[in-house]
């Protein structure tokens, strides 16, 4: 657990000596879809392939095409995850200890100018989930809100131009 109060430095994309922060929650999702690729789904495929090598012209063989084109897209995945993972910096949103401003992890409900009140939580870029309220820490109203505390009035750049937020709540998860 590293840098609890951490900003995002870069664009969080985790390459290019660029950081990855993302909460434990995150990390496990993908350390469980990394293993069911390398213990399910690759060698299920790979038993295909060879199944399908085995009966002769593959350039007309529909199973040996499409076997070897999903081995490389789970390959490409799996070199993916790995990069990911070994680039994370997990951080617990619970360990935060500066509770009363907008960090990583934060569960934050604001107010438009329109007078809307919104509830994001800002995550990691590979948990970020809009639907769910799930806004990446690169995101353009997550740089808005960082560091912000309640009653903090912030300048959120869009493509409409420039809005003015109102931080209402900042809440984390509780402690263990």
């Amino acid at each position: 657990m590293a840098r609890p109060n951490a900003a995002p430095k870069g664009n969080g994309s985790g390459t290019g000596g660029l950081t990855c922060y993302i909460t434990p929650g995150g990390i496990a999702a993908m350390r469980t879809e990394l293993n069911a690729l390398l213990r399910d789904e690759r060698p299920k495929i790979v038993e295909i392939v060879s199944w399908a090598a085995g009966n002769g012209d593959r350039s007309e063989n529909g199973d040996y095409q499409y076997g070897k084109r999903r081995l490389r897209e789970i390959d490409r995945r799996i070199r993916f995850l790995t990069k990911r993972i070994d680039n994370a910096i997990i951080v617990d949103p619970a360990a935060q200890k500066q509770r009363d401003r907008v960090f990583f992890g934060a569960t934050v409900t604001y107010a438009t100018e329109a007078d809307e009140e919104r509830t994001v939580t800002i995550l990691g870029v590979d948990e970020a989930d809009m639907a769910a309220g799930q806004i990446s820490l690169v995101s353009p109203v997550a740089r808005a809100l960082m560091r912000a505390t309640v009653g903090d009035e912030v300048r959120l750049m869009t493509p409409r131009g420039e809005e003015m937020i109102e931080v209402m709540a900042i809440s984390y998860p509780p402690l263990p």
